[in-house]
């Protein structure tokens, strides 16, 4: 990997976060060389943005690009990792300012909170080993800063490095009686000013939200890394992404457990 242009790019990431440009792949000598390098790129970013913020380590994991449709968009064959900025880490009930993004996204997701290690010696995980190691779940609000991409013109690589847009997380009241749920098929709703305006079910994204767990931790231990206990993981959106808009309350309830609720504000 080349280390200058890993840092270089970082660094211009960092200042287009800061101030909120509208996001532009990566191109040129600025393009990362691989999806590795990309993901080295994306750590040095978030380290950077994170050090403005007192340094604290990320709140949490997130997959993205769980759709097929995304994925193709992107010309990728899998998601991709990112980590939750602690600085961007809420609880339910939150107030999210449009004026902190650049275009803020609301994405609607089941947060896992690990109870014990997943070590990367237990790979490959899948939903139902990973699902041992779960202590518990709640539903949660990604929120996302695409500082208004173009979406006709992204690729896989420049999304990574760009910590795959996650400006944060609101995260609803965790469940532990959660075992006696049928996670796969756990009715959810999105309720946007008082009107349920999407319905689907929890295993939307990726047919269960424990797949995209296991998906992260198989992802951090392949460069031997493990899911540690009280770590938390967003599993993916089971709904599309919305853009919202000052004045808007919104609320995401799964059957179960709960629901997160925000307000929007200029």
């Amino acid at each position: 990997m080349d280390e200058a242009r890993i840092e270089r790019a970082a660094r211009a990431l960092a200042a287009a976060n800061r101030a909120r440009e509208r996001f532009r792949p990566l191109r040129g000598a600025d393009a990362p060389a691989s999806l590795d390098e990309a993901y080295a790129i994306q750590e040095r970013a978030a380290a950077l943005l994170a050090a403005e913020t007192g340094g604290a380590p990320p709140a949490g994991h997130k997959i993205a690009l769980t759709s097929q449709a995304v994925r193709d968009l992107c010309g990728v064959d899998r998601p991709a990792y990112g980590t939750v900025p602690a600085a961007g880490a809420r609880q339910s009930p939150a107030a999210l300012k449009t004026s902190d993004f650049g275009r803020l996204c609301l994405e609607f997701e089941i947060a896992v909170t690990m109870a014990r290690d997943a070590p990367a010696r237990g790979a490959p995980w899948d939903r139902e080993s990973i699902a041992a190691h779960v202590g518990a779940c709640a539903p949660a609000f990604e929120t996302v800063d695409d500082r208004g991409a173009d979406y006709d013109a992204l690729d896989a690589a420049s999304i990574i490095a760009d910590r795959c847009w996650c400006a944060g997380a609101v995260f609803g009241a965790p469940v532990a009686e959660w075992r006696g749920l049928d996670l796969a098929a756990a009715p959810v709703a999105l309720t946007w000013n008082g009107e349920v305006v999407e319905r689907a079910v929890a295993g939307a994204s990726m047919g269960h939200p424990f797949e995209g767990l296991a998906w992260v931790a198989n992802h951090l231990a392949e460069r031997g890394r493990s899911l540690k206990a009280g770590e938390i993981v967003i599993t993916g959106s089971a709904l599309r992404t919305r853009f919202p808009k000052p004045g808007d309350e919104v609320a995401y309830a799964v059957e179960g457990l709960g629901e997160a609720r925000v307000r929007v504000e200029a």
